[in-house]
């Protein structure tokens, strides 16, 4: 598999973890909506109100919002594989950890499933690892950036 096949995994991927972005956007609209002030207020979302009323607005548990600078890559099909799998196995325990706090029956079954699928993509991600690395020369194994070092520039 070439850095094309790779790039294939990473397109495939990451328009089914965008899908995952939007069902849970849509598990926490159909939980908060009709929500009261008060519940509001007891459940420590004044501060999120104030600012987004109750939509939407992709942050992590802390309250920071997603940007580009969460996203990690170095062109060197290795590292970014391991990155990968790396953002795969952090994205299953935090479904984990929502299934430890999460009693709601229709909740706890999108995030089983979610979680399944982050098991899937770290799976394909090794396997294409794999790939990658029995396709680098031996002598070389981590000596170069195989998707920029060419023969040419050795």
């Amino acid at each position: 598999m070439g850095s094309c096949g790779k790039r294939n995994i990473d397109t495939d991927t990451g328009t089914e973890e965008l899908a995952h972005e939007e069902m849970i956007a849509t598990i926490v609209y159909q939980l908060t909506r009709g929500i009261s002030p008060s519940q509001i207020k007891e459940g420590g979302f004044d501060a999120y109100f104030v600012d987004h009323t109750t939509g939407i607005y992709p942050a992590d548990a802390n309250g920071m919002p997603f940007n580009a600078a969460t996203l990690q890559s170095t062109g060197d099909p290795i590292t970014d594989l391991f990155e990968d799998m790396a953002a795969e196995q952090k994205a299953r325990t935090t479904y984990d950890n929502i299934l430890r706090l999460a009693d709601d029956p229709d909740v706890r079954d999108a995030i089983k499933f979610l979680r399944e699928r982050e098991i899937v993509h770290f799976q394909r991600f090794g396997e294409a690892l794999r790939v990658v690395q029995d396709n680098l020369d031996s002598k070389n194994f981590y000596a170069f950036n195989p998707a920029f070092d060419t023969q040419r520039n050795r």
